[in-house]
């Protein structure tokens, strides 16, 4: 009997062996990577880099895991696919035969041309080879630039930062993550990154990267034409599916990304692709076609899992739900929460005074139920906006029981209070007009004793 082979030992390839072993005890599973030997926490690199875990920390298995549960390992790069005799070839030239192949290969680092752009000391942040690299690029290092806003720019910024050195920050958009949060909490981020000693150049550019007399980098040049000096340039402009070797080596069908149904089939047979790597032909309502987040590559590890053994479910990915780090601020959505409201939608938004603490909940204008919260610098529990967001609860209802979903410990300072004076505040008029007086009566004194409590 053949194997199904995963290539990817990432959250999506190991969450597809586990569930596909829960459901059958018998068929072979073997895992593929060349980057690790066994699965490990992408999201810690960070904190190996700055001391706060060792490697070992960041995998979620013990090594004798993968024995015990009949999950085989390969440490091998896959270089080519050959779907009609149902084999894969590695690098080297040996083959191997599977009975059904499933593609989970991740992302990695966009490069967009710019000059200089090979040389060493440049570099993205993603795969453990990177982090080994940022480990020997960072000796002696005094200065770095990284060219990218987001969530990967903002950790090596910070990984950086722990090592004493200097961060110049290129963002090209005139708002930190402008594309993902409203204007309000962008400008709080770009001021906790200042506080943090980082040299932020918001609708700055990398324009070309320039080495000294060892051939390595020595500086950068901007679009403006100023010259950074830097040992270090990281390049964090986001990720893309990593295909190129699939686009090259087999016949499987691409876009952006690795093109599949809503079953995580491929266009070829009983050859399947999950995570990073994978674009949706048709997405879910209100989801994008790729998804390279850690919950999304877990959610169709087991839909992918469950086809393949025989059921028929179509992809259903749930409430959108996000969390991150930007250096000392968490933050969590769920929901939709665009940079400005939908049509039909209004949002509330507070502030803690002189603190990077807000809560931000839309909801639609016709019945007040919310549709998305962005909260930062506190913490909320999942299960309790996904139920509110799933019953389509009004705002009302929801700030009456806010605390519910605080997840704050326990001597933290509780804002609900607050929140619920700055709604009363602003919003009066806008919900009688929309429940009519008698039932904001009502519901202004729940809000008020649920603040009296």
């Amino acid at each position: 009997m053949h194997p199904i082979i995963i290539i990817g030992n990432g959250i999506a390839g190991v969450t597809a062996a586990r569930e596909i072993r829960k459901r059958n005890v018998e068929i072979p599973i073997l895992i593929v990577s060349g980057e690790t030997d066994h699965h490990f926490s992408r999201t810690a690199l960070m904190y190996i880099f700055m001391g706060h875990m060792n490697y070992k920390d960041t995998k979620p298995y013990e090594d004798h895991f993968w024995k015990e549960n009949r999950l085989d390992l390969k440490r091998a790069w896959v270089e080519k696919i050959e779907h009609e005799s149902n084999r894969i070839i590695f690098q080297g030239g040996e083959a191997m035969e599977y009975s059904d192949l499933i593609l989970a290969v991740g992302s990695t680092p966009n490069k967009f041309g710019w000059p200089g752009q090979d040389l060493p000391g440049v570099q993205g942040l993603y795969s453990k080879q990177d982090l080994d690299e940022l480990e020997k690029n960072a000796v002696g290092a005094k200065h770095a630039v990284i060219a990218g806003g987001g969530l990967i720019g903002i950790e090596m910024a910070e990984m950086l930062i722990t090592r004493g050195i200097g961060v110049s920050f290129l963002v090209r958009e005139k708002k930190f993550w402008g594309s993902v949060i409203p204007e309000e909490e962008a400008k709080m981020i770009e001021e906790h990154i200042h506080e943090h000693h980082v040299d932020l150049r918001m609708g700055d550019e990398l324009d070309s990267i320039h080495a000294g007399d060892d051939g390595k980098v020595s500086h950068i040049i901007t679009k403006t034409g100023e010259k950074i000096d830097c040992a270090i340039v990281g390049l964090t402009a986001g990720v893309r599916p990593n295909i190129d070797w699939i686009k090259e080596g087999s016949e499987v069908e691409t876009d952006r990304g690795i093109l599949v149904d809503n079953h995580f089939k491929t266009n070829l047979p009983n050859v399947w692709s999950i995570g990073d790597c994978t674009q949706m032909r048709t997405p879910p309502e209100g989801r994008r076609p790729i998804e390279a987040v850690w919950y999304v590559g877990k959610i169709q590890g087991a839909f992918v899992a469950a086809n393949i053994c025989g059921d028929t479910l179509d992809y259903d990915p749930g409430i959108w739900w996000n969390s991150a780090k930007f250096f000392d601020i968490e933050y969590q959505t769920y929901g939709t929460v665009l940079p400005t409201p939908q049509e039909g939608e209004k949002t509330f938004f507070w502030k803690a005074p002189d603190k990077h603490i807000t809560v931000r909940i839309n909801y639609r204008e016709s019945d007040l139920a919310v549709t998305g919260v962005n909260v930062f610098g506190v913490r909320h529990r999942h299960q309790v906006w996904e139920k509110w967001l799933s019953d389509e609860a009004k705002i009302t209802d929801v700030l009456s029981e806010l605390g519910a979903a605080n997840f704050d410990p326990e001597f933290f300072k509780q804002y609900e209070d607050e929140i619920i004076e700055h709604w009363n505040q602003e919003n009066s008029q806008q919900v009688t007009k929309t429940l009519g007086k008698g039932l904001f009566s009502s519901l202004l004194g729940k809000l008020n004793t649920f603040k009296a409590k």
